[in-house]
């Protein structure tokens, strides 16, 4: 059978600029120019001979054809690239592409990237931090680190290490919180992204901080933890995320020990990358870094008990 089909790298340049809507954040996304974005959908379209945008001044949207067809492109495109992924003795691509959220990349997996890279002189490492959902395919990403529970349908994922959870603050504050009600009247550091916050701490250390008021957001737990060290409060320190502040210093636990809680540090990726070599070096070394800096947490991590005032 002889397939009647139109230049593959146009359809890709289409779905990068219905995805966005914007030949500049595809061309970003891409990294090329906007221009190759234009003339790439212009040959598609000439292909079709129908139109697939309606080009405004400051705008983009698809005509009716394209908003039919960009769908079927996406699902051409996602076969084509779990196909790839599947073919038997696929030789080393010596590439891996890492996405991993930007407190997690910055405070653990940064500074134990050279061990990696020593290990794996041959692997090159690509990291992406951004919050986005990844779509591994499209978006290239071999494997992601991920804090949840494990629920990410259709995917292949494995529990690294759970999140364990203890107040904690500057030094110079840290003298003055010995009880639930010392920390009910400090200013609590929220992280909004986070899925276990102060209510879950409160519900697996007995302690009711339902009434507690006020507090200061933030969407990152790194903005959370600096403002924690910079005395503005108390953050929720997730280990093995703060060992570094422990270490220095920069912040002590208060009201511990940790506590386990229900999220964990999960390898997810696509079931048919599990077996690529890169993939395969890459889990069998974040697994060892990680349960050797849990044990050692463990055993430098020993704070008091809180007292029993205040605790239900």
């Amino acid at each position: 059978m002889v397939y009647r089909l139109p230049p593959l790298s146009s359809m890709r340049l289409f779905e990068a600029a219905g995805r966005h809507l914007s030949f500049k954040a595809a061309a970003e996304d891409l990294n090329i120019t906007p221009s190759a974005i234009s003339h790439g959908v212009q040959t598609l379209e000439d292909w079709l001979g129908v139109e697939l945008f309606v080009r405004g001044n400051r705008s983009l949207a698809l005509t009716e054809a394209g908003a039919v067809y960009l769908p079927q492109v996406q699902a051409a495109l996602e076969l084509l690239a779990r196909a790839t992924e599947t073919v038997p003795g696929r030789k080393p691509t010596g590439r891996l592409a890492v996405s991993v959220p930007p407190t997690f990349g910055m405070r653990w997996l940064l500074p134990r990237l050279r061990r990696f890279n020593e290990r794996h002189p041959r692997i090159e490492v690509t990291v992406d931090t951004s919050q986005r959902r990844v779509e591994f395919s499209r978006d290239g990403i071999d494997v992601a680190i991920r804090m949840g529970r494990g629920d990410w349908t259709g995917l292949h994922a494995t529990c690294l290490v759970r999140e364990r959870l203890v107040p904690v603050c500057a030094p110079a504050l840290a003298a003055s919180i010995r009880s639930a009600d010392d920390l009910r009247r400090e200013t609590l550091l929220h992280v909004t992204r986070a899925g276990e916050d102060w209510a879950a701490w409160g519900g697996l250390a007995g302690i009711d901080l339902s009434a507690t008021t006020g507090g200061v957001r933030f969407d990152t737990i790194q903005m959370a933890l600096e403002a924690a060290v910079a005395g503005i409060g108390v953050a929720l320190g997730r280990l093995p995320l703060v060992e570094p502040d422990f270490a220095a210093n920069r912040l002590m636990p208060v009201l511990g020990p940790p506590l386990v809680c229900a999220t964990g540090y999960w390898l997810v990726m696509q079931r048919e990358t599990v077996m690529r070599p890169e993939v395969s070096a890459f889990r069998r070394w974040i697994d060892s870094e990680l349960k050797a800096a849990d044990e050692g947490g463990r055993a430098e991590t020993a704070p008091a008990r809180p007292r029993a005032a205040g605790a239900r």
